[in-house]
């Protein structure tokens, strides 16, 4: 097994861990973390900002988030471990941000607006980096997640649906700004 695998594996085995462990001290403590989400406009939900995406209202609504989660985070570690870590923080920062802003008034909490976020990276840099690897990936992600778009339509009450457009915006704006940003280096 080569570094360049043993690393991503290893990251994804933590994350999977990570949010396996958060999830087992939430189900023990009554999910008392929950109250750690996104709360919009009120100043203890800023704490939600980066903590929602690893709090979840139960094991199926974590085990419904984590393959997903993960299959979308090991598409886009091909890229680079650095370049997953800085789309991975926009999009929980920018999705945060903006359902703090503009959410429904309730405790915003899962990985899904960070999936989203994912998603439509994936999809957009088809589009603007314009590399084989990247139309590979959108095709594979559209044929096994274009399920995911009917996530941003307010099916549901329960459901962050502000969460899932938002993060969809910031993978799309990220992958935007990663465009415009790889051509404004290479004319430096």
């Amino acid at each position: 097994m080569t570094v360049w695998l043993k690393q991503r594996l290893y990251i994804l085995a933590n994350l999977t861990l990570m949010l396996i462990t958060i999830q087992l001290i939430n189900s023990f403590t009554g999910y008392a973390l929950n109250k750690f989400g996104i709360i919009p406009l009120h100043a203890q939900g800023l704490i939600g900002i980066p903590l929602s995406p690893f709090l979840h209202g139960s094991w199926m609504h974590l085990f419904n988030n984590l393959p997903v989660l993960l299959v979308l985070s090991a598409l886009l570690m091909t890229h680079s471990i650095r370049y997953y870590v800085l789309a991975s923080l926009f999009i929980i920062f920018v999705e945060g941000v903006l359902v703090w802003l503009f959410g429904r008034s309730y405790i915003h909490i899962g990985a899904s607006g960070w999936i989203c976020g994912l998603w439509g990276l994936l999809l957009a840099n088809a589009y603007f980096l314009r590399r084989a690897k990247d139309f590979f990936f959108a095709v594979l992600v559209l044929i096994y997640y274009g399920w995911i778009v009917f996530g941003l339509f307010p099916l549901q009450s329960e459901i962050s649906t502000e969460g899932h457009i938002f993060g969809a915006i910031a993978g799309l704006v990220f992958s935007w700004l990663t465009k415009k940003w790889s051509t404004t280096n290479r004319q430096l």
